[in-house]
């Protein structure tokens, strides 16, 4: 086991852990992305996405871009502290982060890349990131986390088929590809939450909270999420989706409940996340309901992307990165919370305001894309240079 407590400071800051390079990166790929997704879908400015349709490149690269270095950095983070056993830094995760940023970049030059070599790298990505990650849970026998592993794996498997349907090789392989990705990002949400939030409700507000976790509720809610994903991707099967989701919202509102507390709301750390959460779980209402009411799938699945992952991702990012510089985390910067209002309200005219009228629906879509980039602009304004500085307390990470 690793004494965290005598660890010295080795290397540039910038590598020395893995939160702070894929942090970076996808705050920076947060705004560059999005902006060039509103000029595109909103100003219908022609861009090359190396023969990839606009919207096909958007979707991919908030699942397989920005949600995977939120993941690369918090994983990596959180199994050094899990197994005592010192995870990816220096030169190896130097090779990994450029790795990730060629596959982010390379369709954006103009340049027809070929379809080969964007897949490669990307894959190879994932790839070394299933290596690092299941090598320290190997050395410390801590079995138990191959199942997060496990997910990475599904997430890379995804990414091939998303890239074997752009290539014509399976007919179904991008919608396949692209869903699959963002029910295993899901999944690992919901794994990370489990495991933090309530945890974090305990340790963050003044006094004390009844969290209450419930083994059969983890249990069956893992279980209808993984039949709610085989039954919306590979299937036509409406009415066993529509059971499925309803059944996710009650399980994930007795989570909720259990893990109410009043003074969560004056604190942006622990309300951003639970907001977040709770955007999940509207997801699958939305699901629910769309052959009801003939909603878009749109609708759902921004309600799980924007609302529920990035939410929750930039709450996550925010705590990680005081607690791992040193910082105090009962003490975030008072702009976090504009940083997390803005996102919110983001998410809300992405969601809500097209439930309530669609003949503004291009002006909602503008709006929740200035918003992300200004509550990320915000995050990067804060965050950034704690990411390329020492911790403030001398130690390594």
């Amino acid at each position: 086991m690793i004494n965290l407590e005598k660890e010295v400071a080795i290397g540039i800051p910038l590598f020395r852990l893995a939160f702070r390079p894929f942090f970076l990166g996808a705050g920076i790929f947060a705004v560059v992305s999005v902006f060039i997704w509103m000029i595109v879908y909103v100003h219908g400015i022609n861009f090359n996405f190396s023969g990839m349709s606009p919207t096909t490149w958007h979707a991919h690269e908030m699942i397989f871009g920005y949600a995977m270095a939120v993941i690369a950095g918090f994983l990596l983070t959180a199994i050094k502290n899990w197994t005592g056993q010192q995870t990816l830094r220096g030169p190896g995760l130097l090779v990994l982060f450029v790795l990730w940023l060629l596959a982010r970049t390379l369709p954006l030059t103009g340049i027809n890349v070929p379809l080969l070599v964007l897949a490669s790298i990307d894959l190879l990505f994932m790839l070394l990131l299933v290596v690092a990650a299941t090598m320290p849970v190997l050395k410390a026998k801590q079995y138990k986390q191959l199942g997060v592993v496990s997910k990475l794996v599904l997430l890379m498997l995804s990414n091939m088929l998303f890239y074997l349907g752009v290539s014509g090789i399976i007919e179904d392989g991008i919608r396949w590809g692209l869903y699959s990705g963002l029910y295993m990002i899901i999944a690992l949400v919901f794994v990370m939450a489990r495991r933090v939030i309530p945890f974090f409700i305990e340790n963050g507000i003044d006094g004390q909270a009844d969290i209450k976790n419930r083994l059969w509720v983890d249990l069956s809610s893992l279980v209808l999420l993984i039949a709610l994903w085989i039954l919306d991707v590979f299937t036509n099967l409406e009415t066993a989706v529509s059971t499925v989701a309803v059944m996710l919202v009650a399980l994930h509102i007795i989570r909720m409940a259990g893990w109410y507390t009043g003074q969560i709301w004056s604190k942006p750390l622990l309300w951003v996340l639970y907001i977040a959460y709770g955007s999940l779980v509207a997801g699958f209402a939305l699901k629910a309901t769309e052959s009801w009411f003939g909603f878009s799938p749109n609708l759902s699945v921004h309600a799980f992307a924007y609302g529920g992952i990035g939410v929750m991702t930039i709450g996550m990012m925010s705590r990680v990165i005081l607690g791992h510089t040193g910082r105090n985390v009962s003490e975030p910067p008072p702009i976090l919370s504009w940083c997390f209002i803005l996102l919110v309200c983001g998410a809300l005219f992405r969601i809500v305001f097209p439930l309530i009228s669609m003949d503004f629906y291009i002006y909602w879509i503008g709006i929740s894309q200035l918003l992300w980039i200004a509550a990320f602009m915000i995050f990067l304004v804060v965050y950034a240079p704690m990411l390329w500085s020492t911790r403030i307390d001398g130690r390594d990470g």
